[in-house]
Parts: structure tokens; C-alpha cells; sequence
């Protein structure tokens, strides 16, 4: 989509962008910006949750009104803004499509955690992954590609790549790559630099700590995923409604917790993707209380929130 904002000259007085109406210099000062605005009308609700239905698949209830302004006033005091009001005009304005991907990451949920549903990791590393070098064996080909898609900070991407480097003392013979994709631009940065708060320690087997953690030197607070694991790791922005610049197959793709906000529509035609992008006999994991009963008849049930394509 052309971006019409692009079109439009910026505000460049400084002391506009300093008012208190013109937050990071972004957008010029909005007129009329008063007194703090404690709650979303209905007309702003709705355009707010239909942009996010539109431009990320995203389905927001009724009852999730006060969420959704709780996420949305983080942005208007980023943008020295008042009100909703003012900044549903930014949306519609010309300013309006520069805004659309900062709107999505303060809309989009990223809880997660390392080994997050401990039992697709097991399962990986005691079936899939056997199954996928006994095959490999019998083809003379070492190729392993891994799609964690919604891959929010990189817990998810990184759990699997401890799990492929702890199950294959070999796999520096093997071509074996981890793409990380999630909608949120902001996240995806996180994740890149591999660096996570101590505290989530808690959640890596302390068998792998000393093999793929390192602890921040500097800043006893943090600690760091090593550059093997992260060498494993490449972070992309998708948004999973666009095209799909990947052209391969792969072995495995992890979606997990991220159908849950799409409508079954959405789901069965995004299921149907996927199904193009497995391989035949390759594996799905999706969240523990996602199903693809009634959305897709191309995978069958291989385990607990695990699927495997058939056709």
C-alpha cells in the first residue's frame, strides 16, 4: 500500500513539536488539545478496533473497550495528545498511515516466556527431530528450516533453537535455520539483540543455562542468549494477513497464541497457508487453547496442540 503520508511535509518548528500537542516531532501539534481524556467514545472504539481487524487480522470484543484505551493512551502521551479524539484524527488524516504500525504494536499482546508449553519442546526434541534426521539420513540432505511465526520478544525462537542445539550434537553439519517473524516492529528488536531481564531465568532447564546463557557482565540484571544460538535466529517483520516473501518449505512452524485474536475466516485462510508453507509430514505447534477442528482438514492431530500435514 502506497504511503500517502509520506507525501506530506513533517512539521519542523521545534518549539510546535515542544507544545505539549506534538509528543516525538512526528506529527504537527494538533489544534484544540486540552484536558486529559479519561475513557474512548463508542465512534472512537470502533474505528480503533476496525483498523486493527483490517490491517492485522485482529478482532477486538466489546468488553475490551477499557484495554484497548488503556494501550492507546501510552501513544498519546508519547504524541503529546489530549484525547482519543485527537488522535483517531491523526489516524484518518494524512498523517494517518505513518501511525498504523505504532497503533498495532501498543494493540498486539506479548506475553510469553521461555519453554512456554513445555511439552511441544519435548515433543520436538524426542519425535520430530529424530524423524527429521532419520530422513535427512536417507536423503544425503541436512536441511532444517523452522518458522516461529508471532514470535513476539524471541522466547519462542530461542527455545527452539536451545531444543535443535541440545538434541543434534551435529548440527554444525547441518543447514538449519530459524526464521522469527512477528506484526509488532518494537518487539522484534528485543528479540534481535537476544538480552532478557535475569528474571527470566526461571523458565530455561538449568541443564542448558550454562551452554546458552550468558550473563551480562556489565549488568548483572540482564543476561544474553550466546551467538551460536543467536547465529540460529533470523528476526523478521509480517504481518501474517500480507504476502509471504518466503518461498521454501518448512519442517516445523511454531504459531502459537496468535490465531486466538483472528476470526475463523481468518484462521482457515491462514491454516490454509500454512499448509502450503509445511512440508508434507511436517509439523504444526499452535497454543494450548487454539484447535483447528472445523478450520482446516489438511493436518491431522500428531499430540497435545500438535498437527501434522497430510495434504
Amino acid at each position: 500500500m502506497q504511503d500517502t503520508a509520506a507525501q506530506v511535509p513533517i512539521a519542523q518548528d521545534a518549539a510546535a513539536q515542544k507544545d505539549g500537542h506534538g509528543g516525538d516531532g512526528n506529527f504537527p501539534p494538533h489544534p484544540g488539545a486540552s484536558g486529559w481524556q479519561a475513557s474512548i467514545s463508542q465512534e472512537d472504539f470502533d474505528l480503533v478496533r476496525e483498523i486493527a481487524r483490517v490491517r492485522a487480522g485482529i478482532v477486538i470484543a466489546d468488553f475490551k473497550r477499557n484495554m484497548v484505551f488503556r494501550r492507546v493512551s501510552k501513544r498519546l502521551r508519547e504524541l503529546g495528545l489530549s484525547t482519543v479524539s485527537e488522535y483517531c484524527a491523526i489516524l484518518t488524516g494524512p498523517y494517518g498511515e505513518r501511525e498504523i504500525q505504532p497503533l498495532i504494536n501498543a494493540l498486539t499482546t506479548n506475553k510469553t516466556d521461555f519453554f512456554r508449553e513445555p511439552h511441544h519442546f519435548g515433543h520436538m526434541a524426542k519425535i520430530a527431530l529424530p524423524r527429521l534426521r532419520a530422513q535427512a539420513n536417507a536423503a544425503a540432505k541436512r536441511r532444517l528450516r523452522i518458522w516461529s511465526a508471532g514470535c513476539s520478544s524471541g522466547e519462542e525462537p530461542y527455545s527452539i533453537a536451545m531444543t535443535l542445539a541440545d538434541s543434534m550434537s551435529d548440527l554444525n553439519h547441518w543447514d538449519a535455520r530459524i526464521l522469527a517473524t512477528d506484526i509488532d516492529t518494537e518487539i522484534l528488536k528485543k528479540g534481535a539483540a537476544g538480552v532478557y531481564d535475569i528474571r527470566d531465568l526461571k523458565g530455561i532447564p538449568a541443564a542448558m543455562r550454562s551452554r546458552y546463557v550468558r550473563t551480562m557482565r556489565a549488568d548483572k540484571t540482564h543476561f544474553s542468549m550466546s551467538k551460536m544460538l543467536r547465529a540460529l535466529v533470523t528476526f523478521k517483520p509480517l504481518n501474517l494477513l500480507d504476502p509471504w516473501p518466503m518461498t521454501g518449505l518448512f519442517d516445523i512452524v511454531f504459531c502459537r497464541n496468535v490465531v486466538i485474536y483472528f476470526s475463523k475466516d481468518t484462521q482457515r485462510e491462514l491454516f490454509d497457508r500454512f499448509a502450503d508453507r509445511i512440508r508434507i509430514g511436517g509439523l504444526l505447534y499452535i497454543g494450548h487453547s487454539e484447535s483447528l477442528y472445523r478450520v482446516s482438514d489438511r493436518f491431522k492431530i500428531a499430540g497435545q496442540s500438535i498437527y501434522q500435514r497430510v495434504r
